[in-house]
């Protein structure tokens, strides 16, 4: 019965499973907290690098306070404060302040509540301008926004303004209200100073369940009126004021078109904040502004947020990175993070990947711990869970993404501690390995293709570059016949050549195509793209070489050993590089992973010519060309193969670099290109003579070129008797495949 066969760890470590993958769907505190706190080791780890962003904070520091006088100061410093920036060339300026109440320090509340002076006084206070107006008139002259806040409530004081008014935006999508953060009360400004500014922004930021700012919200509702935040009003109204848009899906926010551009958020209209720490640079002291000390330029076209980082007036936030900051940093750090495009992201399928990602885990641990020796379980444990954390680790500091790998890496550990607990009752004798029958035909590569991509396994193909390449085994009519009474014995070494050639071919990334008898067809960049595939291609085949070489040499002391005959085994390859459809073909019912061609007739017909020429590996012009910097080749022909019209330049492979790099093969390079030219100009002297220089050179570069060398002089012998034809361009023209 299998279920027995299944195993109790295997039973309770799937019934643990379920009970993660549960825990994880309610998100419980403690879950929720630790995936935060993975998320800002990641912040602490590679925080953002400081750019050059236009957005400064004029920062009410304590050096202003001192300078300036005690908080809260009156209106007249903060529309002098708005003056000055504006004739600095600020863009627009957003206050993280909100002046709710009428100033107490106005000439004219001073007359109304300074009973002790004279009435000559308090009337002449009462003509003097009240500061709210003069902060009015400066937010008219300038675009200034103006912060408000949420609150639970409002007093009655307050509660004719404060129902917010209505904004102009445009939906994209499905009505997205009911996705949004909701505020149940608003506080705002005094209603001249709302009149008056260019634009109004929410500056509340909610904290995380653990007392850490992490998000921001650009877009909410506050009594169901739809408001934007603080830093992306600035960023509208800098722009031209324009009206912005909401884009929305089923699943909630995708995120708010403003200045032209749509800044991605989160379902709720919230984005993630990817901070840098504190930067001096981007501060400027309220006081150098007011008293002009600030450098010209530095605030021209600038983003000016206005708030606070005085100690006394405790507007600190706790940060991911481990240290407060002051709130209006972290609208800064949002807008430009907006301006970078480096807002980090929790897209909406980040749960479904984790669970996945869990149950993934989990199955790999349930299926092939209870299999192995408890060291290799905890190594392998060790290295999924290391894979998991490097893996979401990379997704943020390449892409930005946030996936948590804390609850996954938990999950896993639980699940190989249970394994292996249950591997150490009992003595591993043996390991078992399985391997895919497909595995054995295919590159390890595809096998990963397909398992990830089961929708490929249908008909169709697509075009590639691709390098090809055929061996076919010379003499195998002969060999066969060697073992006429063994059958058996001719089965196993066309196995051993066979293996040779395959394992070579997957070491160097290629996709064996098909075995045909004694010949075998390769290819390279597909299915999966391979960088310098004419290379990784040209290795192998040099490799093939090799390895035939210690086969036949097994094969000699084989049979001096048993007393047989010696079958050595002489193969040809041939090489080419070309544009061709691959992919699955055949019919519905069955079908191979193969390409075709003209270029896979190409690699064909040269693997044919390599017995033509007396040399073992021919590669076509293509092939050549892209793999000319790094292997010893050398021209042999312009020739114009069986089934084709148009010539083919065809080359020689002999080695790699180091056999290029000796002068002795350089000589014969150029000896080589003297002869074919003198060939090709129908000088039939000076071809003889360069062909006799070429032989000596080949003779010190060790090269054995012999059956080419014969070949050619045969046909200067016979174009002495018989000239080709008129316009001949050198080409030959092949009899045989």
């Amino acid at each position: 019965m299998t279920l027995p066969r299944f195993g109790w760890a295997r039973l309770a470590a799937l019934g643990l499973l379920a009970g993660l993958l549960m825990l994880r769907v309610l998100d419980p505190v403690p879950v929720e907290r630790l995936r935060l706190a993975m998320f800002d080791m990641f912040q602490r780890i590679a925080p953002r690098e400081a750019q050059p962003y236009p957005v400064t904070i004029v920062d009410i520091d304590d050096p202003s306070l001192q300078e300036l006088g005690q908080w809260p100061w009156p209106r007249s410093i903060f529309a002098e404060l708005t003056d000055q920036l504006m004739q600095q060339g600020a863009a627009a300026v957003a206050f993280d302040v909100i002046f709710s109440e009428p100033d107490r320090l106005s000439p004219d509340r001073i007359a109304k509540e300074a009973p002790h002076l004279s009435a000559e006084a308090r009337a002449a206070l009462a003509e003097l301008p009240s500061t709210d107006s003069a902060l009015a008139d400066a937010f008219a002259r300038g675009r200034v926004i103006v912060g408000q806040t949420s609150v639970r409530s409002t007093s009655d004081e307050l509660a004719e303004r404060a129902v917010p008014r209505k904004m102009s935006y445009a939906t994209i999508g499905p009505d997205p209200t009911p996705f949004m953060l909701r505020f149940p009360g608003l506080l705002q400004n005094l209603p001249e100073l709302e009149e008056a500014a260019a634009g109004r922004g929410v500056f509340t930021v909610r904290p995380d369940g653990d007392g850490i700012y992490r998000r921001v919200p650009l877009v909410m509702l506050v009594q169901d009126h739809v408001r934007l935040g603080l830093s992306v009003e600035l960023l509208r109204i800098a722009t031209g004021g324009e009206s912005f848009a909401i884009r929305s899906n089923e699943a909630g926010l995708d995120g708010v078109v403003v200045a032209r551009q749509l800044v991605q958020t989160a379902q709720d209209g919230t984005v993630w904040t990817y901070f840098t720490p504190s930067d001096p640079a981007r501060f400027v002291s309220a006081g150098n502004v007011v008293a002009g000390r600030v450098p010209p330029g530095r605030l021209a076209g600038q983003l000016v947020l206005v708030g606070t980082s005085a100690i006394g007036l405790e507007d600190f936030r706790p940060t991911p990175l481990g240290v407060a900051m002051p709130g209006v940093e972290i609208h800064a750090q949002a807008l430009e993070n907006i301006l970078g495009g480096t807002l980090l992201k929790r897209p909406n399928y980040a749960i479904a990947a984790e669970l996945s990602l869990i149950a993934a885990l989990g199955l790999i641990v349930i299926l092939i711990g209870p299999m192995l020796p408890a060291g290799w379980l905890i190594l392998g444990g060790l290295g999924l869970i290391g894979g998991t954390g490097y893996g979401a680790f990379w997704a943020f500091s390449n892409h930005l993404v946030l996936l948590d790998p804390s609850f996954p890496i938990l999950a896993a550990g639980a699940m190989v501690i249970m394994i292996a607990a249950a591997n150490y009752l009992r003595e591993e004798i043996s390991k078992r390995q399985i391997r895919s029958a497909f595995g054995q035909y295919v590159s390890p590569d595809l096998v990963a293709e397909l398992a990830d991509n089961p929708g490929t396994l249908q008909l169709g193909g697509e075009r590639r570059d691709l390098t090809l390449l055929f061996t076919d085994v010379r003499g195998f009519t002969s060999i066969s016949e060697s073992f006429r009474h063994d059958p058996p014995g001719l089965t196993a070494l066309m196995n051993r050549f066979l293996t040779a050639i395959s394992n070579v071919i997957m070491d160097h990334k290629g996709t064996i195509d098909k075995f045909m008898g004694d010949a075998v067809m390769a290819f390279w960049n597909a299915p999966l793209e391979l960088a310098n595939h004419p290379r990784a291609a040209c290795e192998a085949a040099l490799d093939i070489r090799s390895a035939m070489a210690d086969l036949n040499t097994a094969l000699q002391h084989e049979a001096e050993r048993d007393g047989t005959a010696l079958r050595q085994i002489d193969i040809g390859i041939g090489l080419n590089t070309g544009d061709c459809v691959v992919g699955n073909m055949g019919s519905e019912a069955r079908f191979d992973y193969s390409a075709l061609g003209d270029a896979v007739n190409l690699a064909s017909r040269l693997e044919g010519q390599t017995k033509s020429y007396g040399v073992d590996i021919i590669i076509g012009d293509a092939t050549r060309a892209a793999i000319e910097d790094d292997f010893a080749t050398l021209e042999l022909d312009l020739i114009t193969v069986k089934g084709k019209s148009l010539p083919e330049r065809i080359h020689v492979l002999l080695g790699r670099a180091d056999l290029k790099a000796t002068p002795e093969f350089q000589s014969l390079t150029a000896r080589m290109a003297q002869m074919l030219s003198a060939y090709r100009a129908q000088d039939w002297d000076d071809a003889d003579a360069a062909l006799t220089q070429t032989q000596a050179a080949a003779q010190s570069a060790g090269v054995d070129l012999d059956a080419f060398f014969e070949i050619y002089a045969q046909r200067i012998t016979e174009y002495r008797l018989t000239p080709p034809p008129p316009g001949w361009d050198g080409a030959y023209v092949a009899t045989s495949k």
